[in-house]
């Protein structure tokens, strides 16, 4: 079961839209306490990363998702906020976030480029992770941020695209994944990268953890 975590400043709703659409069978999780037939978590965001996080630690997610993802290796995706709050820090509210992902998110430099970024654009993707093969090789995807991730390493990567400035369109850790574009808004190539992850061989990652 598919659990999209539904907090305060989330579009919790829009990915149940996208998932209903596929079929895939979900349920939107408002506090961890209703998480017992989850196996797989979706962290979708819009808004500041600062009330993100404040909101996840009110409802005890923290911890909890601390214990099923890194712990129990249970498949994650986040999307937006949902993959920015993966690292370290965000520059946005100057905010400590969950850190499974080492490395910063910066805002875009407002005098170069026109902020927030918002639109359609092309993702090179990159990396063997299994989550990059879901992608549509340099394919468009929908994108609204003001602030991106910037990984201290190339490991994570597996999608960059460019707004002034190359950053991660996706990055994929193990049992972790996100995308900074909507996948529920990037029409068929955002539904098949949503699926893919739906669909995910638990064991598969789990081989990722010996290499």
């Amino acid at each position: 079961m598919i659990g999209i975590i539904d907090y305060r400043t989330g579009n919790s709703q829009s990915i149940s839209y996208a998932l209903e659409h596929l079929g895939v069978p979900h349920a939107l999780v408002a506090k961890p306490g209703e998480c017992d037939e989850v196996d797989r978590y979706i962290l979708p965001g819009v808004g500041a990363a600062g009330v993100t996080m404040e909101s996840l630690a009110q409802e005890g997610w923290i911890d909890h998702l601390n214990e099923k993802i890194l712990g129990d290796g249970q498949p994650f995706l986040g999307v937006c906020v949902g993959l920015q709050v993966l690292f370290e820090h965000s520059a946005e509210g100057d905010v400590e976030c969950l850190g499974w992902i080492k490395g910063s998110v910066h805002e875009f430099d407002r005098s170069q480029v026109r902020v927030p970024h918002m639109g359609w654009n092309n993702v090179e993707v990159r990396g063997d992770h299994p989550f990059s093969r879901s992608f549509t090789p340099d394919g468009y995807y929908y994108f609204v941020n003001s602030y991106f991730a910037r990984p201290t390493d190339d490991v994570s990567l597996v999608g960059v695209t460019t707004y002034g400035q190359e950053f991660a369109a996706a990055v994929a850790h193990k049992n972790i994944m996100a995308t900074q574009f909507h996948t529920e808004k990037s029409a068929r190539a955002g539904l098949q990268v949503l699926k893919a992850f739906c669909d995910l061989d638990v064991n598969d990652l789990k081989d990722l953890d010996a290499r």
